[in-house]
């Protein structure tokens, strides 16, 4: 590591050197919320009806809302707080820790569904200083221009930080086809409606051409405690199919597509590729849920936050249970 870039890891004010930590999700307490707002008024928590499904650029899905007409909404603006914040008040500066602006990109109409996508345009928080977060902007600028690294340029790179200030759940994807598998992970997903899911991936990589070419999947959320495993398993991003005594799969095949769950699977979703679009470097894809199924009761579904919300949390002396490769920096 460089020298200068040794002075600013003293300098950020961040306690995990790991960007990402990875929790078991039921576990984790004293989450924050997100909450829609209109004029500064609080009208509608969102913390679970929307979802993270693209970060560069930053992309949410949200499903129709009684309280909002998103048909003509444009633009959106989420605060996320550390208490449950009362439908109808003002937001008060001591309760937004972070706030995102987001514009509508696109309304897309399945059935008697509609789904809408807003692109993030600007992000504050307060996790850190502002000393602090011009310190990590500056390292961001210097040395996270790396081949093969998704580049988040400007104030992109706080807007991601604000999204994993909430538990963003880790999945497996398994494809097959005449007997060749592939399995990789995804934290951008989410189920949206009661029968649709999304998820992206990037438009260029091998794992979106051999999900298209299948068009049915099977997304497998795993117990945390399985992380290392998960993390592996990212190359396959870019690997071609292979047998399946490549992959450490369970005994347990999926109800409907039979393909092999893998192993330490809590709960899986089989899916039906049904509409898809290009946005940045993300193909946004659009599946029918086919089924829904529980395999184990344990509340350790993999997740991760980010390292600049972890440390928030520790200077606010809330609980920690972080799978960690490296020590506290």
């Amino acid at each position: 590591m460089a020298f200068f870039q040794k002075i600013l890891h003293k300098l950020n004010g961040i306690r995990y050197r790991q960007e990402y930590l990875c929790i078991p999700l039921g576990q984790h307490a004293h989450p924050l919320y997100a909450f829609l707002v209109s004029d500064n008024i609080a009208i509608k928590d969102i913390t679970t009806l929307y979802s993270m499904v693209g970060i560069c650029p930053l992309i949410f899905a949200l499903p129709a809302l009684d309280e909002l007409d998103l048909d003509v909404q444009d633009k959106i603006n989420i605060v996320y707080s550390a208490i449950p914040l009362k439908i109808g008040s003002a937001i008060l500066t001591k309760n937004s820790v972070a706030e995102l602006c987001l514009k509508r990109i696109k309304i897309q109409r399945i059935g008697q569904y509609s789904i809408y996508y807003f692109e993030g345009e600007r992000g504050r928080h307060s996790f850190l200083s502002f000393f602090n977060q011009f310190v990590i902007r500056l390292n961001n600028r210097l040395y996270n221009k790396k081949k093969g690294n998704i580049f988040l340029e400007g104030n992109l790179y706080t807007q991601i930080q604000i999204v994993y200030s909430i538990p963003q759940v880790i999945s497996l994807i398994t494809v097959g086809s005449d007997n060749l598998y592939n399995v990789f992970p995804t934290d951008q997903h989410g189920q949206i409606t009661d029968e649709h899911y999304v998820i992206t991936l990037r438009h260029a990589g091998k794992a979106c051409k051999q999900v298209e070419a299948t068009k049915r999947i099977v997304l497998s959320n795993i117990e945390a405690s399985y992380y290392k495993e998960v993390y592996s398993f990212g190359k396959n991003h870019m690997q071609p199919p292979k047998e399946k005594s490549n992959f450490d799969f369970s005994e347990t095949q999926s109800q409907i597509l039979n393909l092999p769950l893998p192993r330490c699977t809590i709960e899986y979703r089989e899916l039906e590729l049904q509409d898809f679009f290009i946005h940045g470097i993300h193909k946004v894809l659009l599946f029918k849920i086919l089924s829904h199924q529980t395999v184990s009761d344990k509340n350790t579904t993999l997740a991760c936050i980010n390292n600049v919300y972890a440390t928030w949390r520790y200077k606010n002396n809330l609980p920690n249970n972080y799978f960690v490769n490296e020590l506290p920096g």
